[in-house]
């Protein structure tokens, strides 16, 4: 294990006069929607507190994007070694120092919490940050753990959210481990099984199984990813079989144990019953808001049924003087929606009531390989909502550079709006599908056609042409067109 420096840990600002109510906004949670809404009230001139009991940062550059990234490359490159499609390129294979893999993956959480969250609070005089645990006593006052209070002309939560557990027969008595505690692991285990199959259940899954752990899923719906096009969710689940992972679909839960040997899970599936096996046993079933103790009923903030905040479109909560952004408001529990919540929120608590909370057009990406991004309506969201999709399905082998990396596993599936021929949707399986999304997310944003994206310039050999060749599709034969035809 390489041996890390020791970096010097910031001081906190110190909490000074404020704590008697001069505070333009109290910020409790130093995550990321903390953080951008403290950035951007600073810049609006406000003097602002930041409260955070727990680790500063968050999830996402803590336990959730930062960390499993990294460690879904670092298999990718383990997984490369005896698996790409070149010949004269010798393949060669042997067990990963997890210990060193897991070590590379603890400096950048580091390095990014030093210089994203620690060195942006120097530059920024008028936040203080209190590293304490904060609770609200009315719609202008927040209590810290240590008893002091602060007061402030607006109250900002953005506590987060944290895994959730679904009432398995046996599940709390067994224990289980989530995403933080998986890429926590001191050693590799022999096997394991994985309960979800949505973007952070398959991400750690195909992650495990490409460093050598045999990986089972199960997963309640009739397909994995079940949130995406039914295309997409058939099509992924076909890849990773083929990789290996044993995938299990359309199953009732019945109950797990523990013993020496490990896991047991009991699960129908196909009206027959199952018991699988494995060493260790990760929950991926989803994430709820983190709202418990803060305080929040005593101040008349109303609660929605899986415990989120409910806010307007101004993400102003039921007691005027509090809003809330991020994680903490219910899905979609993304770090770019959290960012752009946090900065909006707290521009309309100093400013007035003046942005309204848009999430029209959000992508959102899953780093399996191939990778899931999508964007807009599917075909059958399109009919629900009463209009006449027409469709484009253009399988990777159409892309020149899939062919030239050896890699066409994957399609481009956009729709439009049959009487507009307005982009509304995209679907995309492929290598780096969350490169090639953004496209498409600003085309359905700006009401952009079939015939504007086919008008556009793409680079020749990059995977974006597949948008273009995409759009192509919905009216010739791309198999009968040259390279770069327009």
């Amino acid at each position: 294990m390489r041996d890390q420096p020791q970096r010097p840990r910031p001081e906190s600002p110190s909490v000074n006069s404020r704590d008697r109510g001069e505070f333009d906004l109290v910020i409790v949670g130093g995550g990321s929607a903390g953080f951008a809404a403290a950035i951007k009230a600073a810049d609006l001139g406000a003097r602002v507190a930041m409260a955070e009991g727990g680790t500063l940062g968050g999830t996402c550059v803590n336990v959730g994007c930062v960390p499993s990234k990294t460690l879904i490359r670092a298999s990718e490159a383990q997984y490369r070694r005896a698996h790409h499609g070149f010949g004269g390129i010798p393949t060669t294979d042997g067990r990963p120092d997890w210990l060193s893999v897991r070590a590379e993956k603890d400096a950048l959480v580091a390095d990014l919490r030093q210089g994203k969250y620690w060195n942006v609070l120097r530059a920024y005089p008028s936040i203080t940050l209190v590293q304490e645990r904060a609770t609200l006593v009315s719609g202008g006052e927040v209590r810290l753990a240590s008893g002091r209070t602060l007061g402030a002309r607006k109250i900002l939560v953005t506590t987060g959210a944290s895994p959730w557990a679904p009432p398995i027969r046996g599940l709390a008595e067994a224990g289980y481990l989530d995403n933080a505690s998986a890429m926590a692991l001191e050693h590799l285990p022999e096997s394991l099984m994985v309960i979800g199959a949505s973007a952070v259940g398959l991400e750690l899954a195909q992650m495990f199984a490409r460093l050598g752990v045999r990986v089972s899923v199960l997963e309640a719906a009739p397909r994995v990813v079940p949130a995406e096009d039914e295309d997409i969710g058939s099509a992924l689940g076909e890849y990773l079989r083929k990789e290996g992972l044993e995938i299990h679909v359309g199953i009732d839960l019945d109950r797990i144990s523990r013993g020496q040997g490990g896991y047991g899970i009991s699960f129908r599936e196909g009206g027959a019953s199952r018991i699988a096996q494995a060493e260790q046993l990760l929950l991926a079933t989803g994430r709820r808001a983190n709202t418990a103790g803060f305080g929040l009923d005593a101040v008349g903030v109303t609660l929605g049924m899986k415990g989120e905040i409910v806010v307007n479109q101004f993400l102003q909560t039921t007691n005027p003087d509090v809003y809330a952004a991020g994680d903490v408001v219910g899905d979609p529990m993304l770090v770019y929606v959290a960012a752009y919540g946090g900065a909006l929120a707290a521009e309309n608590a100093l400013t007035g009531n003046s942005r309204q909370y848009d999430l029209t057009a959000l992508p959102r990406v899953t780093f399996t390989d191939p990778a899931v991004a999508s964007v807009g309506l599917t075909d059958g969201q399109a009919r629900a909502t009463g209009i006449d999709p027409l469709i484009a399905r253009l399988p990777l082998e159409h892309v020149p550079r899939s062919l030239a990396a050896r890699d066409m596993r994957g399609f481009v599936k956009l729709v439009a709006d049959t009487l507009t021929r307005k982009i509304i949707g995209a679907h995309i399986l492929a290598a780096e599908a969350g490169e090639m999304i953004t496209e498409p997310a600003l085309a359905i944003k700006f009401g952009l056609t079939i015939e504007d994206l086919t008008s556009a310039f793409h680079p020749y050999l990059t995977l974006s042409e597949g948008i273009k060749l995409a759009a192509q599709a919905f009216t010739k034969d791309v198999a009968k067109l040259s390279c770069c035809a327009a």
